[in-house]
């Protein structure tokens, strides 16, 4: 259990709301308190609910940064689902959906056909537990510590394909909110919190993708000092000096 922590660098640093903060809570709660009793089989279902959150977050930023792409993506749905996606204010939307489903959405950032069978898979292993069938599968820690890690690695390997989407939108960020007259929050640091953190349900894995943006690329864009003071203001603020993220402080 002692690397099971870990999936929190993949999880928002600050949600929209307080009910989806206390819904994370909760899971991980319910988690630690079936694994510290030894019901390992919910201890793994919520586990696994944790997983699934990771994955509706990253599609939210699909949607949010590739909503062309996204749009095409929906094709074939029914009309009422298709509208429900395109007015979702929330990443939590996307259960409506088929969970074996929704993990196509992530052929849109580059995940192979193969890998997302892998991913779809855990849902139907989820599945197996889930019901009433006479079975406890998982009666050994060893054997729930293998999924949690197994699941991590899934994690990753997603997240790794997230990078280009992220770097677009915290560039897309900069562009568009360098002026304290125009944008919502005068201080940068507030803007950076409720609309570059906040709005896109950001990381500490996120941050640690946007600390690798180059922002040279923008010297001969216009506006480019004001652009740079906000760039500095998350630097200064989010990584720490010798290059590594932390905590919000």
């Amino acid at each position: 259990m002692e690397d099971a922590w870990l999936i929190f660098e993949y999880l928002p640093m600050a949600y929209k709301s307080e009910k989806d903060q206390e819904y994370i809570n909760f899971l991980w709660d319910a988690f630690q308190t079936n694994y510290k009793s030894e019901k390992y089989q919910f201890a793994y279902l919520a586990y696994h609910m944790l997983f699934m959150s990771f994955v509706y977050f990253t599609i939210w930023k699909v949607k949010n940064n590739l909503n062309d792409d996204f749009q095409k993506a929906l094709i074939g749905f029914q009309n009422d689902t298709e509208k429900i996606f395109e007015q979702a204010t929330s990443p939590f939307v996307f259960h409506k959906i088929n969970e074996r489903t929704i993990f196509r959405f992530l052929k849109l950032i580059g995940c192979e056909k193969d890998r997302i069978g892998n991913y779809a898979k855990m849902v139907d292993d989820r599945n197996d537990i889930a019901h009433s069938n006479g079975n406890i599968f998982y009666n050994a820690q060893t054997t729930l510590d293998e999924k949690i890690s197994l699941l991590l690695k899934l994690i990753d390997e997603i997240h790794h394909h997230s990078g280009t989407i992220i770097l677009k939108c915290f560039e897309n960020f900069l562009l568009k909110n360098y002026d304290p007259e125009t944008r919502e929050f005068p201080i940068g640091l507030e803007q950076i919190h409720e609309i570059l953190i906040q709005k896109n349900y950001f990381s500490q894995k996120d941050i640690e993708i946007c600390s690798t943006f180059n922002i040279k690329k923008l010297s001969k864009t216009k506006n480019y000092k004001s652009i740079k003071v906000l760039y500095e203001s998350f630097t200064e603020y989010y990584i720490d000096i010798d290059g590594t993220v932390g905590e919000e402080r």
